[in-house]
């Protein structure tokens, strides 16, 4: 049971990782110092998609779940949780880099937003 437990809410971690990598900069906007710790989430969010790589935290998930006698599953988390909700049927390697360059794209310009806005409260 206690490894059932914790391979679910290795789960909520993930999850509210990759939002996290998704929407931090936009949260880094209102809280700027939570740019220190969301630069480096969306660095290796970005590395793990466009690489191609599966998380360390989905062997680690798959390995609680056997040890709670369940079945682990293939691929990523991304894949496995997420990939029906977010993605449209048929999504090919060329559709992943778009997407995860859009997440790119949406983060630095957020970033460029909360830079002027910093550079223009520093130069009153």
């Amino acid at each position: 049971m206690t490894y059932r437990w914790l391979a679910d809410l290795l789960v909520t971690v993930h999850a509210a990782f990759v939002a996290f990598v998704v929407l931090g900069g936009v949260a880094a906007l209102r809280w700027p110092r939570i740019t220190w710790i969301h630069v480096p989430a969306a660095i290796w969010g970005a590395f793990v998609e466009f690489s191609g790589r599966i998380c360390p935290l989905t062997p680690l998930e798959n390995a609680w779940r056997a040890r709670a006698g369940e079945a682990g599953y293939a691929g990523g988390f991304i894949a496995h949780y997420l990939l029906h909700a977010l993605y449209p049927a048929g999504l090919t390697r060329a559709t992943q880099w778009v997407l995860g360059i859009g997440v790119v794209v949406l983060n630095v310009g957020v970033y460029a937003v909360a830079y002027r806005r910093w550079r223009g409260s520093r130069s009153h």
